[in-house]
Parts: C-alpha cells; sequence; structure tokens
C-alpha cells in the first residue's frame, strides 16, 4: 500500500469514527426528549448509521492493503490464510475485529431503535467510541511497551471526536434554513451552552494528551523534530488547534452571549449568521487537523526527513 493511499484511508476512517462517536455523543448532553429523535434536529438515523456503515468499509479495505502489501500478495484467495493470521494471532487483527463488531452494533441501534431514541445514541456513542480507540492499535502509542502513550492516544483520539462530532452538529443547526425559525436558533443556543463545559473538558483532554503523545514519541527536544517533515506538520497542526481555539473562545464568549441578547430583542439573524460562519472555520480547521493527524501517523520524528 502506498503511503498517499496509508494516508487518505486513515483520514478517512479518522472522520468517520470520529462522526459517528462525536455526533452521537452530542445528542446525549445537548438535546433532550424529542430533540433526540432523528430529524427533530439531526438526521441521527441516517448520519450514524451511515458512518457505522462506510466505517466498517474503510475498515474491510484497510485489512485487505495492509495484508497485502505486508505478504505480497495481490489474489483475494492467497490473501485469506494471511488475514487470518493476523485477525488471530496479531494484536492489530483483534483490535480490528472489534471495531467491525462494534460498528455492526452501532449500525442495527440505528436502524431499528427507532422508537427509544436516547438508548440509541447510547449503544452508538459507546460503539462508536470503542471503534475509535481501536485505531489506536495503529498509531504510536501501541509501539510502546507501557500503557500509558497508548492511554494518551485513546484519550486523544475521544476528545478529538467529541470535537469534532460537536462542529458538526452545530453546522448542521446552523444551516441557512434552519436559521429562519426563532425556535431553532433559541435550541441552538441552548445547544451552544450545555457545549461549553463539555467543550473546557475536551480542550484540557486534548492539551493534555498531545504533550503526554508528543514527549513519548520525540522527547522534550524541538529544534531537532522541527527538522523533520514530522516536526513541521506538528507546527502546523498545533498553530491549527491555536486558531480553534481563538474561534471556540469568540463563540463561548462574543457570540454566544450576543446570540442570547439577540433573541431577547427579537433581533438574531446577524448574530446567528455570525455564529454559523464562525463554525464553519472552525470545522474547516478541524478537518485539516485530522488529515495531518492521519498523516503524523505514518511518520517518525526523525531529522532530515524534510
Amino acid at each position: 500500500m502506498s503511503d498517499s493511499a496509508n494516508i487518505v484511508l486513515r483520514f478517512l476512517l479518522y472522520v468517520d469514527l470520529m462522526l459517528l462517536f462525536g455526533v452521537a455523543l452530542f445528542g446525549l448532553y445537548s438535546l433532550r426528549g424529542p430533540e433526540r429523535i432523528s430529524g427533530a434536529v439531526l438526521p441521527f438515523r441516517s448520519l450514524l448509521a451511515g458512518a457505522a456503515i462506510i466505517g466498517g468499509a474503510l475498515s474491510v479495505i484497510g485489512m485487505l492493503l495492509m495484508v497485502s502489501t505486508m505478504s505480497g500478495e495481490s489474489n483475494l484467495g492467497e490473501l485469506r490464510p494471511h488475514i487470518e493470521m493476523m485477525v488471530l494471532e496479531m494484536d492489530a487483527g483483534m483490535a480490528w475485529m472489534i471495531r467491525i463488531t462494534a460498528l455492526f452494533i452501532a449500525t442495527l441501534a440505528m436502524l431499528f431503535n427507532t422508537r427509544a431514541p436516547a438508548p440509541g445514541l447510547w449503544m452508538a456513542a459507546i460503539a462508536g467510541a470503542i471503534a475509535l480507540a481501536s485505531v489506536a492499535w495503529s498509531g504510536h502509542g501501541a509501539m510502546d511497551e507501557g500503557v500509558w502513550h497508548f492511554t494518551a492516544d485513546i484519550l486523544h483520539l475521544l476528545a478529538a471526536g467529541a470535537w469534532l462530532g460537536a462542529l458538526v452538529a452545530f453546522f448542521w443547526m446552523s444551516r441557512s434554513n434552519s436559521l429562519q425559525s426563532e425556535n431553532h436558533i433559541r435550541l441552538l443556543a441552548r445547544a451552544i451552552t450545555r457545549f461549553e463545559p463539555v467543550g473546557a473538558l475536551i480542550v484540557i483532554v486534548i492539551t493534555v494528551t498531545g504533550v503526554v503523545n508528543y514527549l513519548y514519541i520525540a522527547g522534550p527536544r524541538i529544534d531537532e523534530v522541527l527538522q523533520s517533515t514530522y516536526g513541521v506538520l506538528l507546527l502546523i497542526k498545533v498553530a491549527l488547534f491555536a486558531g480553534m481555539l481563538v474561534l471556540a473562545a469568540i463563540n463561548r464568549f462574543h457570540l454566544g452571549p450576543l446570540l442570547q441578547q439577540s433573541l431577547r430583542e427579537g433581533q438574531y439573524r446577524v448574530a446567528a449568521n455570525a455564529l454559523r460562519c464562525s463554525v464553519r472555520v472552525e470545522l474547516f480547521a478541524a478537518v485539516l487537523i485530522v488529515g495531518l493527524v492521519a498523516w503524523l501517523g505514518t511518520l517518525s520524528p526523525q531529522v532530515g526527513e524534510l
């Protein structure tokens, strides 16, 4: 499997599993009662079931490409014994099986549990968390013998998934046609308020686990790492993350309160449109960061890789 194909596949899988976990989690802490029914606010059924099915397909493709690269075989029949060995005898194969099982459960929860949205979202969120955590077996953390780096990898993925899922949910809720209804804007303002403590926790977890991961991968050195492709990409990722923090702070301390005030005054269109633009920029930055994470996972912080 070429490096570019590996990076693209990792990126798509990261985004897909983060959406499955993050959007389901958003429905649990930001919405309540009938709002959690698919289609009332967010298209939970199609979005989450679709993410689970696509995640399964991407995982199967990834397994086939990885085994083909490792074995040198391209015929599906000849790949079978190598796949069986990978799944039954290697940790990465076991993680893959766990992911496929979790995605199957998430699909069933979304397709057949339409009358009880809360339990369905809980099942999708838990299954999504397990599927997303399984990706850590293909990252740097799985290469260390200790558990701290591996645990930090998993927490970093889950926090990132929660943030990306929330951004996608806010993006959907702030579409131009949705902003025509005052009730919908009130719902958006309330969801933003409910996200504030969750968002603060997400930032803390991402920051702490990001530092831990860096120290395990590259150590305390900075100058030498910046001379490698890994270091340059990491610097861009940190800059984008800092930009997202600035946008999140603007949303928290300016646009959110402004939207609440505008609703009280009956003039909410300008504030709602400003919030929508901010969410779009933040979501774009988040997708770029996920792409960089997919790329960084294939590199080592060695000097001279530029």
